[in-house]
């Protein structure tokens, strides 16, 4: 070896899991490494589908808005018959923006702008990935990861206290465990690529023909490239060149009015759900791909990529700080069940867009329904009546401050913190103020406002209420009763 290094946290893998594990960790002062074996970032489109629920964490790590900036709406479909007449119909359920749901409906933003967002993000926090820094393998004992890693002025040593594989669907993180990657080939192969060409207008997502015949050609918001992608057959090679892909274009479509002029990307691959069987190995832990691949059908694979780093990052900076190391163990528990349900899903999906060319997307996919109210983290002393349980995410509401200024309760979630909402409390605290927990009055007199009842509709408080929110914005504990066992139990575990 001809150096070595210390570190936290080894993030493997510069994808949207590892810059987004890696920003979380940055804001909360948590030291890491962020490495990729590749030599540069990924540069195409492959993952476009930014869903509400990620915009939501991406709001908290104050990249919403540069995104929604950079990207746009998705276009409506327009399905073509071989006389040339067609159709148009809807893309995706849109939904105006709610008081409790800020988000509704996904962004369009090519996967290589997300990303460049991130590490811009990253970038503020004084922070960068290492590219071409390839891990060889590792060995951990009870205390630290010892990794070897290659880079070119030769290999070096990292020793970690957590290593963290977010290193794609090939995870040498994850063959390195000897994790089983579990799943099934879906005798599905196709072609994506970034093109430039005349010929169609942006206006709309344009579609050909069903079956092993179907191509689509995708204005991808945020450029002016289209993105390309096509069924092709399970055997034999496909000719990726230019000309090729645009005999390809010509042939499907059926039309010689459609100029490719240049090709910026290009990939094939065959389509396979692979779910690993485990997300923790000691010091070691799977995220995203690593942890499970999914067809591109439903916009789900980079969504639930993000949704794995989110939950993971509090839970690393927690314990590394002082928190029972048990702690890591609710992120297999919490993130595999979200992780098989999204398989399922988009497994489902694939087969209506191969039978009828069906790609409509609605609220399901949008990611805003899921939770962990089974989670040993969740704990509900309400009624089954309650509209909102422990372990679902928080909705947010538009709230007064005592000067008169507008908030949400969502830019209190960009702290990072647990937050504790008392609702119309009758008393002083009964919980002593400690670090990481902010505790907030709401009432008519107190620091925050529910002016329009919008937080009281949505979380069905009562006077006396408590709500605990995880600074992953999801419910922890919910409470008639501030001096609950439970609730002091909870809070003296943080």
């Amino acid at each position: 070896m001809e150096s070595s290094m210390h570190t936290d946290i080894l993030i493997c893998g510069a994808g949207a899991a590892g810059l987004t594990l890696a920003i979380n960790l940055a804001r909360r002062n948590v030291n890491f490494l962020l490495i990729d074996h590749a030599s540069e970032p990924f540069g195409g489109s492959r993952g476009k589908g930014i869903q509400p629920r990620t915009l939501e964490i991406f709001e908290a790590l104050d990249v919403a808005d540069r995104m929604i900036a950079a990207g746009g709406r998705y276009p409506s479909q327009r399905h073509y018959a071989a006389d040339g007449g067609y159709h148009d119909e809807v893309s995706v359920q849109a939904s105006a923006a709610t008081p409790a749901e800020p988000y509704g409906e996904p962004l369009m933003l090519p996967q290589h702008l997300t990303e460049g967002i991130l590490r811009a993000r990253l970038a503020e926090l004084g922070h960068a990935p290492r590219y071409g820094h390839a891990l060889l393998g590792f060995e951990q004992d009870a205390n630290s990861v010892r990794a070897c890693v290659a880079t070119a002025a030769g290999e070096i040593e990292v020793r970690a206290r957590y290593l963290v594989g977010a290193d794609g669907g090939r995870s040498t993180v994850r063959k390195t465990l000897g994790v089983d990657f579990p799943g099934e080939s879906l005798n599905a192969r196709a072609v994506v690529a970034d093109l430039t060409l005349s010929g169609l207008t942006r206006e709309v997502w344009h579609r050909w023909g069903k079956g092993a015949g179907q191509i689509s050609l995708c204005p991808l918001q945020g450029t002016t490239l289209f993105q390309l992608q096509m069924p092709i057959p399970l055997e034999g090679e496909f000719d990726l060149s230019d000309a090729g892909l645009a005999a390809a274009i010509a042939e499907r479509t059926g039309r010689d009015d459609i100029e490719v002029h240049a090709v910026h990307w290009r990939s094939d691959y065959a389509m396979s759900a692979r779910l690993a069987e485990r997300y923790r190995v000691g010091r070691v832990f799977l995220a995203g791909d690593a942890a499970h691949v999914h067809p591109p059908t439903g916009g789900q694979g980079l969504n639930t990529s993000v949704q794995d780093a989110w939950n993971l990052g509090w839970k690393l900076a927690a314990v590394l700080r002082g928190a029972d190391d048990a702690l890591l163990d609710t992120y297999e528990e919490e993130r595999r069940e979200i992780a098989a349900g999204m398989l399922g899903m988009s497994t489902c999906l694939l087969d209506a867009a191969r039978e009828r060319g069906d790609l409509r997307r609605g609220r399901e996919q949008q990611q805003l329904d899921l939770g962990y109210p089974a989670s040993s983290l969740s704990i509900d002393e309400r009624g089954d009546d309650a509209p909102l349980r422990a372990g679902y995410r928080a909705p947010d509401a538009p709230l007064l401050g005592a000067g008169g200024q507008p908030h949400r309760l969502f830019s209190l979630l960009k702290s990072g913190d647990w937050i504790m909402l008392r609702y119309e409390a009758r008393a002083t605290p009964a919980i002593a103020p400690r670090r990481s927990l902010r505790i907030i009055d709401i009432g008519k007199h107190a620091e925050l406002r529910d002016q329009e009842d919008h937080l009281r509709t949505a979380y069905g408080f009562a006077p006396g209420d408590i709500a605990l929110l995880r600074p992953d914005g999801y419910l922890a504990v919910l409470t008639h009763d501030e001096s609950s066992a439970a609730l002091t139990a909870y809070i003296s575990r943080l």
